[in-house]
């Protein structure tokens, strides 16, 4: 079989036109240089050279030079973007986010990651957690942000915040101009609109029982439409109110235990690919950046960060 390497030394030398100069290219030594051309010949049992001074190709010499550099400029492209994928600046990534994760946190990253990195391909999926946590298990995305997994799922958590909920209603609702943080008291008697995001909070469940729902909606966009119309007021992740508009308003509650943390979803057995650590370690600086973020450990050295909140599944938005 001939190597690359004794390829690269015969185009080194056919271009130089003698073997010294082609050595000092090389670095290594006119013997050595000399010992694998003879040896190359041997293996094609042809002259490449007409003469023993390397200056002139034979007509085989001339078709393997032309053949061999299209292999070598092949080769050191392969071997670049080889590299380049060791390097996370090269690859396909598939990701499923909550909705609001996707439309309030990743824009920028992926933007930046697809202007820099010309050879990266992405998709985002926006689903709510429990289809996130389906779409990782079954190797269909290799990585979900979303709510904490169910434990007996084959996932890992890596948690990244706590993202508290909130009530939202038209600024001419009732509750809209109170001062403190609302209590479940507080929510006695006015119409909600029931979501997932109602049904972690204590003494409140998907089918509104305790808050007089008679209509419950699933997709952050009805949820918000619904309320714009006067249909009621709702609840959702402060992450999801950030983009409501100027009819509506985000109202704090009073429940230490209203809120969902918010993590990577990974396969337990899997390793990230490195276009997903870059992704990963992306997001965590971005966290940081904006003081979101509880702990400096990340998901690249296989640590959750410690100390936020364990609320279980968290809701769909």
């Amino acid at each position: 079989m001939i190597r690359t390497q004794t390829l690269r030394v015969f185009v080194t030398v056919a271009d130089c036109g003698n073997i010294r100069d082609a050595a000092q290219t090389l670095g290594r030594t006119p013997s050595a240089v000399s010992m694998t051309l003879k040896q190359l010949e041997a293996q094609l049992g042809a002259p490449l050279f007409e003469t023993d001074r390397k200056h002139t190709l034979t007509a085989l010499g001339e078709e393997v030079r032309t053949l061999a550099r299209d292999l070598l400029r092949e080769h050191a492209h392969t071997i670049e973007r080889i590299t380049a994928m060791a390097a996370g600046r090269e690859g396909a990534l598939r990701i499923a986010a909550v909705p609001s994760v996707a439309a309030e946190l990743l824009p920028p990253i992926l933007t930046a990651m697809l202007a820099e990195h010309a050879g990266i391909r992405i998709e985002l999926i926006d689903t709510d957690s429990a289809i996130v946590q389906m779409l990782v298990e079954t190797g269909e995305v290799e990585l979900g942000i979303a709510g904490r997994p169910d434990t007996r799922a084959e996932l890992t958590f890596l948690p990244l915040f706590n993202d508290p909920f909130r009530l939202v209603c038209r600024k001419d609702h009732p509750l809209a101009q109170r001062s403190a943080p609302l209590t479940q008291a507080d929510l006695r008697g006015h119409r909600m609109i029931s979501n997932k995001s109602a049904a972690v909070l204590s003494g409140m469940d998907e089918t509104g029982s305790e808050s007089e729902s008679t209509l419950s909606a699933r997709n952050v966009i009805s949820l918000l439409a619904l309320v714009r119309a006067g249909a009621g007021a709702t609840i959702l992740p402060a992450l999801a109110t950030r983009a409501i508009d100027g009819a509506l308003c985000s109202v704090a509650l009073d429940d230490s235990t209203g809120m969902r943390t918010v993590g990577f979803i990974l396969r337990r057995h899997g390793s990230p690919s490195p276009i997903c650590t870059a992704f990963q370690n992306r997001l965590l600086d971005m966290l940081r950046a904006a003081g979101d973020l509880h702990t400096p450990a990340g998901p690249a050295q296989g640590a959750a960060p410690a100390g936020l909140a364990d609320r279980g599944p968290a809701p769909g938005v």
